[in-house]
Parts: structure tokens; C-alpha cells; sequence
């Protein structure tokens, strides 16, 4: 049995619903908690009464950490998010003791293939963690972390404790949505995690942690459905910055000037799939919850300037039938 953590608004509840789905997939058997962010989140969740689903709500969550009702006051809803982070997969080995590892995962993420390379990577270490791997473009980024934190494994044992134990109590004091001392949010204090702990597992499989910062690093394929990176299998991709705008238009993000223009047939792989993929999961969904739909990125909050340039140049990618 594997056990992995996740955390979600009803904003990202399709998401987090297709990243379950592809567990179901690649990987099982598995239990996955996930901490809900609102109320519509956990009554969802719980109407669906997915067999390895385990919903918490918000309220019971916090009522374990009253601290965190003084860092909610004074940081939004993003950073707060953020805040909870090192708190979640600590609060689930307390009340879990029967896990042995915890897995927290990114609701933006879909697996394409089994995780258990990366836990035999991780061997008897306690913590694994991922570095972004930007290209040399591409490194001014890492000012906002070098390893990324949307998978992130730790052991119930002492050290993966007192890993979380250092995290919680550095995201308490400080965690926000900018770039300060060395800080950013709660993804820069990963960098210290190796030269402070022992057994801290740097993954090395390059089919784990695909994402639009470093996919130009690889020599990707495409055979019978399935893709590799650099020969190895494409275990899970992360789908950062995904902005929806309709039943069908997406921005991949990875048009942009920043990232570079991910090339055919790998971008209607991954993007136009995984867009076809939520609405798969939406329409799955509806059987129980027939009032959900998939979250729209307002045009007005993303910019009808950039939105209009990106129109008039062809940036934006369409999938059929999303709804």
C-alpha cells in the first residue's frame, strides 16, 4: 500500500480528481487524503465516496494546529495554502501511524505510468525531493527555489520528522508569495534540506517531474501511445500554470517567451490530453455531482491584451469536446 497526500479547492477539484484517476491507473493500491481547502470540496469528495479517497475538512485539520490561525490572518489565500504545506503530511503521520511513507503530491499533476521507480529510488533514505532542472536559460529561476514541491516523500521515522518538524516551523514564521531573504514561499527552504539532513534523496529518474520549465532538456518520444524522456518512461508530468478559458481554449503557459514553444506531436500529447482528460473526469463526475464543471480562467483576470496577442499569433491550443 502506497499513501499519498494532496491539497485542493473546489477551484482545482476536477484536477485533483483526474490526478486520483490516474493513480487509480498506475498506482495501485494506494490511499489518498486530501485536505480540503472549502466546504464544497469536502462535500463533493464525500458524496463521491471514492473508496481510497479520504477527505479532511479545513476545520478539523486546523483545530490540530491552532497556531496557524495567526499566520491566515496576516497572509492571502495563496500564501496561506502554502503555509500549510510541511503541516499536512506531519498532521497524517499523527493521526496515520500505520503509514510508512507519505507522498504528498501537486493536484496539477497526472502519472502516465507506474510511480514505483521513484520509491526505489528513494531506498532506505528518508526524504526525496526533485530539483526543477532548468536549462542554463533559465537559471535565474532557481531564485525561486532549485527543487520543486510538487512531489515531495517522507519516512515515519526520525528524520523524515524532524525534516517536516524544521519546514513547519520556517513556513509558520515566513511564507510568502515572494522572493525575500532567500525565501520564497514554502519551496525555497528545500534547498537547504540536503546540508541540514541526512538521507535526503535527490531523484534522479528523468521521466519523474517533466514540467514546461525543463522539458527542453530531453530528447522526448512518442511510441504507441506512450512517451519517454531521454529512453525512460514518462512517469508524471506537471501541469503548472494551465489557464483554461473555455469550452475550447487553453494556454499551456509554455508559449510564452519565458519557456519556449514545446513542439508537435508532444504538446497535443500532453496538453490537449490533459485537457481532454479533465473533461473526461468532469462528465466521470457527473454521475454523482451533476451540477460540477470545469473552473474557467476569467479573460478579464488574465488580460485581454495577452490573451488577444496570443489569439493573433496562435499561442493558445484548442481541445474538442471540453466542457
Amino acid at each position: 500500500m502506497r499513501y499519498y497526500c494532496t491539497y485542493f479547492d473546489r477551484r482545482y477539484l476536477i484536477r485533483g480528481l483526474a490526478l486520483y484517476r490516474s493513480l487509480k491507473r498506475h498506482a495501485e493500491p494506494f490511499t489518498l487524503w486530501v485536505l480540503c481547502f472549502d466546504d464544497e470540496t469536502f462535500d463533493a469528495l464525500t458524496k463521491m465516496a471514492l473508496p481510497e479517497v479520504h477527505p479532511v475538512r479545513l476545520s478539523d485539520f486546523e483545530s490540530h494546529y491552532p497556531e496557524l490561525k495567526a499566520a491566515k490572518s496576516d497572509r492571502t489565500i495563496v500564501e496561506y495554502y502554502f503555509t500549510c504545506s510541511p503541516f499536512w503530511p506531519l498532521y497524517l503521520l499523527d493521526q496515520h501511524p500505520e503509514i510508512d511513507i507519505v507522498t504528498y503530491l501537486d493536484a496539477d499533476l497526472l502519472f502516465y505510468a507506474s510511480p514505483e521507480p521513484i520509491f526505489e529510488e528513494l531506498g532506505d533514505n528518508s526524504v526525496l525531493i526533485i530539483e526543477h532542472r532548468f536549462p542554463k536559460h533559465l537559471l535565474y529561476m532557481e531564485a525561486n527555489g532549485h527543487f520543486n514541491v510538487g512531489l515531495l516523500m517522507f519516512r515515519n521515522n526520525a528524520i523524515g520528522r524532524e525534516c517536516l518538524q524544521w519546514w513547519r516551523a520556517r513556513c509558520l514564521e515566513w511564507c510568502f508569495d515572494r522572493c525575500e531573504d532567500d525565501r520564497y514561499a514554502d519551496q525555497k527552504y528545500l534547498d537547504k534540506w540536503p546540508e541540514l539532513f541526512q538521507g535526503v534523496r535527490v531523484l534522479q529518474h528523468k521521466g519523474a517531474g517533466l514540467a514546461p520549465w525543463n522539458w527542453m532538456n530531453y530528447r522526448l518520444a512518442l511510441e504507441n501511445g506512450q512517451m519517454t524522456v531521454d529512453g525512460e518512461p514518462l512517469i508524471f508530468f506537471h501541469f503548472h500554470g494551465l489557464k483554461i478559458f473555455s469550452s475550447f481554449l487553453f494556454d499551456p503557459v509554455f508559449a510564452g517567451k519565458i519557456y519556449g514553444e514545446m513542439t508537435s506531436p508532444f504538446a497535443p500529447f500532453l496538453y490537449s490530453g490533459y485537457v481532454n482528460e479533465l473533461r473526461d473526469t468532469a462528465a466521470w463526475a457527473r454521475q454523482t455531482l451533476p451540477n460540477l464543471a470545469i473552473e474557467y480562467t476569467p479573460i478579464a483576470k488574465y488580460g485581454w491584451r495577452i490573451f488577444l496577442s496570443k489569439v493573433r499569433r496562435g499561442k493558445l491550443m484548442t481541445a474538442s469536446g471540453v466542457r
